[in-house]
């Protein structure tokens, strides 16, 4: 029996579908129990949303006023302290994940494998590198305990459970670190669906010129029910905030729906959207790389086809 337990990200008392999808990765471990981890400063509503994932044998719930940040330092050694008998711990490779893995890795004395894409057996798993353009297959010895992070982009989530699986409380005897704290936290605020789990995404680029002129993507985002994105060169121009970046600098996403809109397609850019299932660019040149990869392509000026396809919708 392979034991996993997976750190439930979440906010807002929310369930962050990213754990879903970690759960769907377990599930391609042999023999795999699975339990999902909550902490929070009342975990309530997320553990309950847990125990309905289809495949997760238990929730472990840990409330805690220290948990009401997700702060890496603060989380960290509680996931290590109920780790003890795991064979794998998991997390996903979102912001939280990257942030809080590697401290549990160290904790656990135990080497971190990031960015998981695909399991083949208990101790052997696929990866990314080189931006995406080669995958390479990682064994970890026999015997020692993995911890890592998962690709959410390579996952669907799980399914709904028939019955819910137990919930347990637990209260791990760590002292907390006095060395970080929680000051504030500065997050786009909005209607618009979360870039990395949407279905849709309309991404703008470069080429619209302005932080004016790339309102444009947020109307045909709001037309679409989609989240918005931006190309590194639009986030460094200064035409989209940093936390829409999409790309290997940025966020890897998998949506149903993908609008490219004035995005060139340069290597980086293309390592955050190849798993999207419908990638649609706009593009005045012909040449652009952008159309190597998508499923439909129109050709022409960005300001003529964006308010034709609102007029449309």
């Amino acid at each position: 029996m392979n034991k996993v337990l997976i750190v439930a990200e979440h906010a807002g008392g929310r369930l962050n579908p990213s754990t879903s999808k970690c759960v769907t990765c377990a599930r391609g471990i042999p023999d795999a129990e699975i339990t999902v981890l909550v902490l929070a400063d009342d975990g309530a509503a997320v553990a309950t949303e847990a125990a309905a994932i289809e495949g997760v044998a238990r929730v472990v719930r840990v409330d805690n006023p220290a948990n009401a940040h997700p702060l890496a330092a603060v989380l960290a050694p509680q996931v290590a302290a109920l780790a003890g008998e795991a064979s794998h711990v998991m997390g996903p490779s979102t912001t939280f994940g990257r942030d809080l893995m590697p401290r549990v890795a160290a904790l656990l004395r135990s080497p971190q494998l990031s960015d998981v894409m695909q399991v083949e057996a208990a101790n052997r798993f696929r990866r990314p590198v080189y931006a995406g353009n080669a995958v390479v297959t990682v064994e970890v010895p026999a015997g020692r305990q993995v911890v890592c992070t998962v690709r959410v982009a390579s996952f669907a989530e799980a399914g709904a459970a028939g019955s819910p699986a137990p919930v347990e409380t637990a209260s791990p005897s760590v002292a907390t670190p006095g060395h970080t704290r929680f000051v504030s936290v500065s997050a786009a605020s909005g209607d618009r669906p979360d870039l990395q789990t949407a279905a849709r995404v309309v991404s703008g680029g470069r080429a619209l010129g302005s932080a004016e002129k790339f309102a444009m993507i947020y109307r045909l985002a709001d037309k679409l029910g989609a989240a918005v994105g931006a190309s590194r060169a639009a986030v460094d121009a200064g035409y989209a905030p940093n936390e829409l970046q999409v790309g290997q600098t940025g966020k890897i996403i998998a949506p149903g729906l993908y609008v490219a809109v004035g995005i060139s397609g340069a290597i980086q850019h293309v390592t955050g959207i190849k798993d999207a299932q419908t990638i649609v660019a706009i593009n005045k040149d012909p040449e652009a790389p952008i159309f190597e990869i998508a499923d439909y392509g129109l050709v022409g000026d960005l300001f003529t086809i964006l308010p034709e396809l609102e007029a449309l919708l």
